[in-house]
């Protein structure tokens, strides 16, 4: 299976009624992208650096904020060492951390965050068994 079918369908699979995550990826923790949606936004290498670090030391991120494609969201609750959470108004992004890789998912209404995480969660923890 490629990893763009990881992305087309899994993370961004129908969750009825046409609802959907709004992008995703797949990101080697070396910072080179995997597979992500059309419209994922462009990571900057110290955005990557940045999230990478706030899974050994949430501190950082939690202080300063999590950046994707030069957005910043608030850090919301999340599990140390394997899943970091951010929110901006209705909007939202949910990162799990694998053995080498991270999965993102952004959503916005009508998807919740709940079920965002459980997408993006779900497969990361696929990978990890996997030993990806």
């Amino acid at each position: 299976m490629s990893w763009q079918t990881y992305i087309d369908d899994h993370l961004l699979a129908d969750l009825g009624n046409g609802r959907r995550l709004t992008s995703a990826a797949i990101v080697g923790q070396d910072g080179n992208v995997w597979a992500q949606s059309d419209n994922f936004p462009a990571l900057k290498p110290q955005e990557i650096a940045n999230i990478v670090r706030g899974f050994v030391d949430s501190g950082e991120i939690a202080q300063n904020g999590l950046y994707i494609g030069g957005t910043k969201y608030m850090v919301i609750q999340g599990e140390p060492g394997a899943v970091i959470r951010g929110k901006k108004g209705s909007a939202g992004v949910s990162i799990k951390k694998t053995t080498s890789a991270l999965v993102f998912g952004t959503y916005d209404d009508p998807v919740t965050p709940g079920e965002c995480t459980v997408i993006v969660e779900g497969l990361g923890d696929y990978l990890i068994n996997a030993g990806i």
